[in-house]
């Protein structure tokens, strides 16, 4: 399993993170997802069939790209 930190410079609040949650949590092979609205972050651990550039693609559908 992977275990990866994705800063989203457009967190605000609680809200922000619990909707980044439950769309993550969605893509496949999503263990654990976990948003820090100080850090403007977000973790996630996943396993196949969840890859990294799927994790982004989903933050960016949402409207909370990842910075590069």
């Amino acid at each position: 399993m992977e275990e990866q930190t994705f800063k989203i410079p457009n967190i605000t609040c609680g809200h922000c993170t619990h909707t980044i949650e439950s769309e993550l949590k969605e893509v496949p092979g999503v263990v654990r997802v976990a948003g820090d609205v100080a850090a403007k972050s977000v973790t996630v651990a996943y396993e196949a069939p969840a890859t990294r550039d799927a994790i982004v693609a989903t933050l960016k559908e949402i409207n909370y790209p990842a910075a590069e």
